[in-house]
């Protein structure tokens, strides 16, 4: 029995993100995720370090044992740590191609984790999405929208920029990235 076969989504949600906007690209939509989502979700994670480990050369069978625990601590960690968070899968005409993890404390709202299949990366999605949470951070007059940003990823960094999130902290591995909702949406 694989560790996936143990994990669930928490019944409890936050709701926080409205349902999709209009200002969305046609076809993109979110959706609450569902533990049936966990192996798309294993996949989406198992994409999303590709890159890093082309690099190391291990058989198919421990590169996919690796990328199952890491898939499986990650998943735990969120859904134990951030609580209640609007757990989403980014979908595109109906397939799913991303996930948005979001956690919304009392003055500041949290991006846990934006990822999207490389295929569906460099259209303009993930600006689309940050967007909308943007747009919820100033709806409820918090004061921030905060992320952190693997520092190989100067994509996503890039991109967060242009968003107007400003680097804050670096913890050696990641940057701690906020966007003042005060500023408002430019």
């Amino acid at each position: 029995m694989s560790a996936q076969a143990t994990l669930c989504f928490p019944s409890v949600r936050a709701a926080w993100l409205p349902a999709p906007q209009e200002a969305l690209p046609s076809g993109l939509r979110w959706r609450n995720a569902h533990d049936a989502d966990l192996p798309f979700l294993r996949q989406l994670y198992a994409d999303s370090r590709a890159a890093e480990l082309a690099a190391v050369s291990w058989p198919d069978t421990v590169r996919d044992a690796f990328l199952d625990s890491q898939f499986t601590l990650q998943h735990r960690h969120y859904t134990a740590y951030y609580q209640p968070a609007d757990y989403l899968v980014i979908e595109y005409a109906g397939q799913p191609i991303g996930r948005l993890y979001l956690h919304c404390a009392e003055h500041e709202a949290t991006v846990v984790d934006i990822a999207l299949l490389d295929a569906w990366s460099g259209r303009g999605f993930g600006s689309a999405l940050l967007r909308e949470v943007q747009r919820a951070a100033v709806r409820d007059a918090l004061d921030a929208v905060v992320l952190h940003v693997d520092l190989r990823n100067h994509g996503a960094r890039k991109l967060y920029e242009r968003m107007h999130f400003v680097a804050e902290a670096d913890t050696g591995t990641h940057l701690r990235m906020r966007w003042l909702a005060t500023n408002g949406l430019s």
